[in-house]
Order: structure tokens, then sequence, then C-alpha cells
């Protein structure tokens, strides 16, 4: 089973994210992460999904979703040619005995303290997910209190091609 990431750039209209993601659903596809963006023009949002399975069975599930009248563009993304980003927001438990190491994860993986409570640290890291995972990996031995990631968003590098009749 191989992961996936798509984007599909869609009609900014109420309800076109239930039939997407309905969609997915019915094909039988877990939704692995799932974001949704404004874009430069408020009549088009992008959504951005990350899901596991075949490549045949992905390749049928793209071009279902394309026939979707509110698909205007869908595109696989290389993750050669693309840029991944997560924000992470992680509250860790802190007291003195473990403050410094927090700190230390931290400034290895560049990530922000952006709140010092008595008891706790809330962190945040931005970057692609698999630093995202390290960034967790890296805790272990401390206690989250609370954690929110926002799922995938994807931009492919270079000049867009990809809008047609958008």
């Amino acid at each position: 089973m191989d992961k996936h990431y798509l984007s599909v750039l869609v009609a900014n209209h109420a309800g076109v994210l239930a039939r997407i993601s309905s969609l997915f659903c019915q094909r039988g596809f877990n939704i692995d992460s799932l974001t949704v963006s404004a874009t430069d023009n408020p009549e088009i949002s992008r959504i951005t999904i990350v899901t596991t399975g075949d490549e045949a069975s992905f390749r049928q599930l793209r071009k279902q979703t394309e026939k979707l009248i509110e698909t205007k563009a869908l595109f696989p993304l290389n993750l050669r040619t693309s840029l991944l980003r997560e924000l992470l927001l992680i509250k860790l438990r802190s007291n003195p005995a473990v403050k410094e190491k927090i700190a230390e994860v931290a400034k290895k993986y560049n990530a922000s303290i952006i709140d010092v409570s008595v008891g706790c640290m809330v962190l945040e890291l931005t970057g692609e997910p698999e630093r995202v995972d390290d960034f967790l990996a890296g805790l272990d031995g401390l206690e989250i209190v609370e954690m929110c990631r926002t799922g995938v968003t994807a931009m492919e590098r270079g000049e867009v091609t990809y809008l047609l009749g958008v």
C-alpha cells in the first residue's frame, strides 16, 4: 500500500468537501490527512488529501474525483517536486527537571516555545510530515498533555501549469 498525495482545486461552495470526502469513503479509502484552504481566487478552494492505497484503485478514485462538477483541477503531488508542510502545536507537562530537555529538543528541530505556564509548555513546529514525526519521537519520555496537527498542505514547486479552465 502506497501513500498518495492529491491536490484538488474546487469551487468554493457549501458541501464540496462533504462530496469529495464521501467519494473517498465510498471507494474504501481512509483519509490520513485533509486540509482545505483559500486560494488567491475567492471562488476556488484547495483541498490537499493524503491517503493510502494501491495505485490502480487510487487512479480510479482520481478519475471519479475529476468528474465531479465542483472539481476545477486535480493533480497528484510528486514528493520530489512538491513542498509539503504541517503545523504542530503540542502542550507538554513541564517541571524544572524536564524544562531543559524540552528546550533542547525544541532547539534541535527549530521548534518555537510559544507559551510557558505553570506546569506546561506549548511548542510550535512547522515542517515536512516526516520532520514532525521525528520531532514527536524526540519527545520520548515527556508527557504530552494536548496536541494537534493541521494535516498536510502542499504546493508544487515552479511555475503553475495545471490551472486549466480555472
